[in-house]
C-alpha cells in the first residue's frame, strides 16, 4: 500500500506540467557543481528529470546530459525548453541507455520516488566504474522565522519533511543505495548550497500547487489549503505587497559506486 501511495505521488505531476515548468525553481549551480565534483566524466544522467530545471543548471556547467523522463508532458515541457537536450522517455527502474554509458546519474527532487530496490542496480549498470549518484532538493530556509511559520501553515500535505531546511537530512540520509548486493555504493555525504528565487505572493501559492501532496488532494481540501496560504502570506510584510527573495536551499546527497 505504501509503495502504491508512493507511485500516486509520483505520477501527478504531468496533470501540472505546464504549472511545474513555469513555477518550479531551478537548483544552485554550486550544489550542481559540487555533486559532479568526483565524476570521473562528463557524461551526466538527469534521471526524473521533469520539466528540466536540474537539466538546464547541468547544461550552464557544461556537463554531456542525457535527460530521461517517465511522464510524457513533463517531457514535452522539458524539449520545449531545452531543444538542443537529449531527452528520453523511461524510468529510474528501466533507463533507456545501455552499460557503463555515463559518469554521474544525478535526480533533482526525484530520488525519492524512485523504487530503490529496483532502480540501484539499473544506475549502478548505466554507470561507469567509479560513477556517482546525487540526489539534489531544493529547500525552504525554515531558519528564517516566516518560512517557519508558512510550513505551519501549509502543513505536510503542502510542505513536508523533505522540503524545509531543518529536516531535509534526516528525511533523505536514507534515500542512497545499499552498501551490500549488486548495486554496492560508499557512503553518503550531504551538502546545502545558498539558493532563493524571485517570488510574488502569487507566484509562491502557485509553485507551492505544483506539490504531490497537493496535486493529489481532494480539491475542496486543496483549495482551502491554497486559501490558508494565501490568507497567511498577506499578513507578512516580507510577502504582502510585490516582489520578494524566497530564501532556499539546495541540498545535495552523493554517493560513489564502489
Amino acid at each position: 500500500m505504501e509503495r502504491d501511495l508512493q507511485q500516486l505521488h509520483a505520477s501527478s505531476f504531468g496533470a501540472a506540467a505546464s504549472a511545474y515548468a513555469e513555477h518550479r525553481p531551478d537548483y544552485a549551480p554550486a550544489a550542481a557543481r559540487w555533486a559532479l565534483e568526483p565524476a570521473t566524466g562528463p557524461r551526466v544522467l538527469d534521471l526524473g528529470a521533469g520539466t528540466g530545471k536540474l537539466t538546464g543548471t547541468l547544461v550552464a556547467l557544461g556537463a554531456d546530459v542525457t535527460a530521461v523522463e517517465p511522464d510524457p508532458a513533463m517531457l514535452t515541457e522539458l524539449r520545449r525548453a531545452l531543444p538542443s537536450v537529449r531527452a528520453l522517455p523511461g524510468s529510474a527502474e528501466s533507463i533507456p541507455l545501455p552499460d557503463a554509458s555515463v559518469d554521474a546519474v544525478l535526480a533533482g527532487n526525484a530520488l525519492h520516488w524512485f523504487d530503490l530496490a529496483v532502480a540501484g542496480s539499473e544506475m549502478a549498470r548505466v554507470l561507469a566504474p567509479g560513477g556517482l549518484l546525487a540526489g539534489l532538493w531544493n529547500v525552504l530556509d525554515d531558519r528564517v522565522d516566516w518560512i517557519a511559520g508558512l510550513a505551519r501553515v501549509a502543513g505536510s500535505a503542502a510542505i513536508g519533511p523533505r522540503d524545509t531546511f531543518s529536516r531535509w537530512r534526516a528525511a533523505t540520509a536514507t534515500s542512497h543505495l545499499p552498501a551490500t548486493g549488486p548495486a554496492r555504493f560508499g557512503s553518503p555525504e550531504q551538502a546545502e548550497f545558498p539558493h532563493s528565487q524571485r517570488r510574488t505572493a502569487d507566484s509562491l501559492v502557485a509553485t507551492i500547487a505544483t506539490r504531490a501532496g497537493m496535486l493529489v488532494m481532494p480539491p475542496p481540501e486543496r483549495e482551502a489549503t491554497l486559501h490558508r496560504i494565501r490568507a497567511f502570506l498577506a499578513t507578512r510584510p516580507e510577502t504582502a505587497t510585490g516582489e520578494f527573495d524566497l530564501p532556499m536551499l539546495t541540498g545535495v546527497l552523493r554517493v560513489r559506486q564502489l
